[in-house]
């Protein structure tokens, strides 16, 4: 029997095929119970905190959400300004304090390894929603989980991942649950951001088919699955680099016509210009249901940390 109770959910390569799959299928029992009510009691009397130190709008909200309608509470740090890490307060001892109000802490930090120092220091389940240039393990699953719904299966799929792989958070874990299921890849970025070694390497040595180009048309044209990311400004040092490489890669009505291929089209969000407002009316076009099935997801996450599924 699978069970995440009290555990951290921090980095995409710590789960097995039979957790995903656990995770997957209550995802998909809370959804089927969202259509026939508006909200549940499970985590009544239960409270989550959301410390996010950089924007975001799906995974705060939809965390908040899903918290909510498992019938627990929310509370929130609110802006850095306002809080105590204005006057120069640690990430330790901040997340030391907020364990003293809440059953589980939500995280998101500019720092890579910040969602690990939080971990060690608090006294509740920690969830990762981004730690730089890190990881995003929660998007990943619920990434798959839109997959399997648009595609009937995670298994034989081709799936080209596109943009900034180097900075991109959310392609990072990605990869890591989709290798559980023996995905052939493409890695589609220009050079300068292309994913990191170490993670290639990895997933060559579990036998992942992986490719890395510069073509997206010959990667869209193998593959089942079109994966898009934004070229991330605020990874960038030197600005005058971002302008030459935002819209390297662009997702519109003539490449689809081009491509004639049907295919399956997510990205985490949000978009700048890599994929035209015209492609939101292509049948493939999954961007938003992806939002969508971020709750039933990270209700899923919650509910079974907390021991409640």
């Amino acid at each position: 029997m699978v069970s995440l109770k009290g555990k951290d959910i921090l980095h995409g390569n710590q789960f097995s095929k039979r957790e995903i799959d656990a995770i997957l299928k209550v995802a998909s029992g809370f959804e089927r119970e969202l259509k026939r009510r508006d909200s549940l009691t499970l985590l009544k009397g239960k409270i989550l905190a959301t410390l996010f130190f950089e924007p975001s709008t799906r995974t705060r909200l939809s965390f908040e959400a899903a918290m909510q309608r498992l019938g627990g509470g929310v509370i929130s740090m609110g802006s850095v300004e306002s809080s105590s890490v204005a006057k120069g307060e640690t990430l330790t001892d901040t997340v030391r304090t907020v364990s003293q109000y809440a059953d589980v802490i939500v995280i998101r930090h500019p720092r890579i390894g910040s969602a690990r120092e939080a971990a060690d220091a608090a006294s509740v389940p920690v969830i990762n929603a981004g730690d730089g240039a890190g990881q995003h393990p929660t998007q990943a699953i619920l990434d798959v989980y839109t997959i399997r719904k648009e595609l009937g299966s995670l298994r034989d799929l081709t799936v080209s991942l596109v943009g900034d792989l180097k900075y991109g958070r959310t392609v990072h874990a990605l990869v890591e649950l989709l290798s559980l299921f023996g995905a052939r890849l493409y890695l589609v970025s220009p050079v300068q951001l292309r994913m990191p070694e170490a993670i290639t390497s990895n997933l060559k040595s579990k036998g992942i088919e992986v490719v890395e180009t510069e073509d997206l048309m010959e990667a869209a044209s193998a593959s089942d699955l079109l994966y898009m990311t934004r070229i991330q400004k605020e990874r960038f040092e030197d600005l005058s680099e971002y302008e030459r490489l935002k819209g390297s890669f662009i997702i519109n009505e003539a490449f689809l016509k081009r491509l004639n291929r049907k295919v399956a089209i997510l990205h985490p969000l949000p978009r700048v210009d890599e994929i035209s407002q015209e492609v939101d009316s292509y049948p493939g076009a999954a961007y938003f249901r992806q939002v969508k099935n971020g709750i039933f997801v990270r209700m899923a996450l919650l509910a079974m940390i907390l021991g409640k599924a």
